[in-house]
């Protein structure tokens, strides 16, 4: 069973007068299909407006979809009984961790989701434990959230999904308010996370350099899926990518700047130490 399985998926944003007349309709999410299997980490691309966060809020429940069907663990979001259990299962990081951190303690805010959840009160301290941990925080437990940077802040928010236990995290833009070293410390605990507590990632980003070690990479664009495949395959089309108003890493994009002069290089370059290899190899040969 895939983790998350959409199939025609519909949602659209109904604009109103004052009163309630139907003034326009906007479809965010435009026929999409698409599986996440289960302990991957997946990453949704695409510019602004693309529908990316619009299917995040669906996957947790937050939006109902307007047609077409989504199913979370086998759960379909549709049906109003099984809310609760969608959002056990799908937890979510939002882009800003300052609308999602409300304790004035770092350990206080991470049981504040088990607590909710009714789980007994030695397991909360256990799980919290384990989830300072897992993000690398346990140092900060007793610190006041405001003291701590930005990625850390994001940290603690992740923390605080991990203790509810979900089997996947959908993470929207979560390193968009974050500095170069912020958005690193984020990207390396979502990866130890996947790899270690076999946690589903799905990670909506627009930044190219976070999905190069990611199972999968997903683009969208004018709420419809128009690429998918590994970071490999899909960072190779270098020219329908920017069709989508998309960039690559910058040492894809001087990798495919070389190709087009005419250095024989291979497609799908990801990282320094490959273009280096590629360029390495391309001199031995003269």
């Amino acid at each position: 069973m895939e983790m998350i399985e959409a199939k025609n998926l519909v949602y659209e944003y109904i604009r109103r007068d004052e009163e309630g007349n139907v003034e326009g309709i906007i479809r965010a999410v435009d026929g999409v299909t698409m599986e996440v299997k289960r302990g991957d980490f997946v990453a949704i691309l695409g510019h602004n407006g693309s529908g990316k966060s619009t299917i995040a809020k669906q996957i947790n429940a937050i939006l109902e979809p307007t047609e077409g069907t989504l199913f979370v663990n086998g759960i379909d979001v549709a049906e109003e009984e099984n809310i609760w259990d969608v959002r056990q299962t799908a937890g979510m990081v939002f882009q800003n961790p300052d609308n999602q951190i409300i304790a004035s303690v770092v350990e206080e805010d991470v049981a504040f989701g088990p607590e909710n959840l009714g789980v007994p009160t030695e397991e909360i301290w256990e799980r919290v434990a384990e989830s300072l941990q897992a993000v690398g925080m346990t140092e900060y437990r007793y610190h006041s959230p405001n003291k701590l940077s930005g990625g850390q802040k994001q940290r603690v928010a992740i923390a605080g999904i991990m203790a509810m236990k979900p089997k996947c995290i959908v993470l929207d833009e979560p390193t968009a308010m974050l500095d170069p070293n912020g958005r690193k410390e984020v990207i390396k605990t979502l990866h130890e996370l996947n790899e270690k507590e076999q946690v589903t990632v799905l990670l909506i980003t627009h930044y190219m350099d976070e999905v190069i070690h990611a199972d999968k990479v997903i683009v969208m664009d004018d709420g419809k899926v128009v690429m998918q495949g590994t970071p490999r395959e899909v960072f190779s089309k270098v020219a329908e990518l920017k069709k989508h108003r998309l960039d690559v890493p910058q040492v894809t994009e001087l990798a495919y700047e070389l190709q087009q002069a005419g250095v024989p290089l291979p497609n799908g370059i990801l990282t320094v130490e490959e273009f280096t290899e590629a360029l390495l190899a391309v001199k031995g040969k003269y």
